[in-house]
């Protein structure tokens, strides 16, 4: 099979926008893959939405290059192409002197060949210098191929493309034209999620037209011809094959309009830890008869009208969880196990402050907005946790803040992050944990196990 990673010059390169393309119009003939690098929701849901497969998350922050290996092998098992999202530019990382948690690391671990997005505008023979500024600063990286972006002209194509084939013998394989429509709409955290869009026409019109202008600007023939050839795995990773005696459990997890922030690989950790996923709707359902639950994160405050008026579920929360029946709850989740949400005057149009009604098992509240949080967390879990005890690293992102009761129990201590309050999170109410720190279930796969056995012994 064929693999190859996208990266970006840069944040604002429009790498996301090209990947989307790409994959969107390598799918229409094959079976494409798609990964993402670091700990993010927004992209991965489009990659999904536009493949049809599962994207999956490749950190090399939170992962080890084991952990990280099987991820990929799993997920690209029967697959033709597997594309590979970077994340910001290709070097960033979580250090300035080591490739820790970069694109580039994740490059290397893999072996991919590189395709560099370059954001060149107002800018010719400087494409040159950057181009070559990043092959030589790591010559371990393979940099196959550009793709240059906001061009306005031929002769801004023409020029930009001389100086770095002169310069540099890589090929300029796609020249995308500066074009509004290349761009999507944004949110407080980033893009709509694809879940959310895919049923408005107009959301869908403009993801198709990303992915026409991509086709017609983008040499894809020659993109696949420098793309990497590996081959494909010729067995499931240990921590993903099934238990040998079925699945003896049933874990509830929430995915909706408002809940749908999941490193997809969960989906396939789950059922090998012996527990069947039912997945139900915190807006629209009943709640499910489960031996656990999981609340991802996502977007409720969004919806939080809409999560107030299924007054029905979340009273089943409340009980659920005073009976100690395991719940896991991350950012979203743990918004909307508090008592009530306060959206403020002015954020999103309104004229007065908003309150909801919530879940209610944490005693407190959540107000949003407040200044936005996000970095890499590590930390250390406490045994009254239903995740376990023992070592993490994770990753928090999130708009809000959630004051809890002084007599809460925080399970989770950080070393690094900002958590609930002062380096505490992982909120616990009987077997109940809800904690602003996001945790990739491969990179914390005993926390995880730890769960379902939870599950197992009520």
């Amino acid at each position: 099979m064929k693999s190859f990673l996208i990266t970006g010059d840069r944040s604002s390169s429009g790498k996301t926008s090209i990947t989307l393309g790409i994959s969107a119009v390598l799918a229409r003939e094959y079976k494409v893959q798609p990964f993402k690098v670091a700990m993010d929701y927004i992209d991965p849901s489009y990659l999904t939405g536009v493949t049809g497969r599962m994207c999956r998350n490749l950190d090399s922050y939170v992962m080890s290059e084991e952990q990280l290996r099987a991820s990929y092998d799993n997920a690209r098992a029967d697959a033709d192409i597997a594309v590979i999202e970077g994340v910001r530019g290709l070097y960033e990382g979580s250090e300035a002197l080591s490739d820790k948690g970069s694109t580039a690391e994740v490059a290397k671990m893999l072996d991919q060949n590189v395709i560099m997005v370059l954001n060149a505008r107002s800018i010719t023979r400087s494409a040159a210098a950057i181009v070559k500024g990043f092959c030589d600063f790591d010559p371990a990286i393979k940099i196959k191929g550009v793709i240059l972006n906001q061009i306005i002209s031929d002769k801004h194509k023409e020029k930009a493309s001389i100086a770095i084939e002169h310069s540099t013998g890589i090929p300029v394989i796609g020249a995308i034209p500066r074009n509004e429509e290349m761009g999507l709409t944004m949110r407080h955290l980033g893009l709509i999620p694809y879940l959310e869009g895919k049923g408005d026409a107009e959301f869908l019109k403009r993801v198709n037209k990303v992915a026409d202008i991509v086709e017609k600007n983008t040499d894809m023939d020659a993109l696949l011809s420098i793309a990497g050839e590996i081959p494909a795995p010729s067995e499931k990773p240990e921590i993903f094959r099934a238990k040998s005696d079925g699945c003896d459990l049933k874990v509830g997890v929430a995915v909706d309009e408002a809940f749908n922030f999941y490193y997809n690989d969960i989906f396939d950790i789950l059922p090998s830890l012996g527990a069947e996923v039912i997945k139900f709707s915190p807006i629209h359902d009943r709640l499910p008869d489960a031996d656990g639950y999981i609340f991802g994160g996502g977007y409720p405050e969004i919806f939080a009208k809409e999560l107030e008026a299924n007054d029905r579920m979340r009273e089943a929360v409340r009980e659920i969880s005073r009976n100690g029946t395991p719940i896991y709850a991350e950012c979203g989740g743990l918004i909307y196990l508090t008592e009530n949400i306060i959206l403020k005057e002015g954020w999103e149009g309104r004229t007065a402050d908003e309150s909801y009604e919530l879940a209610g098992v944490f005693k407190g509240k959540t107000r949003m907005p407040t200044k936005r949080v996000i970095g890499y967390v590590d930390g250390v879990s406490d045994s009254r946790s239903p995740m376990g005890a023992g070592s993490f690293s994770g990753h928090e992102f999130h708009h809000s803040d959630v004051i809890l009761s002084d007599d809460t129990h925080y399970s989770y201590r950080l070393s690094r992050g900002n958590g609930i309050r002062d380096g505490l999170d992982g909120a616990v109410s009987h077997n109940t944990l809800a904690s602003y720190t996001h945790l990739h279930p491969v990179a914390s796969y005993g926390m995880f196990r730890n769960f379902t056995e939870k599950m197992r012994s009520q």
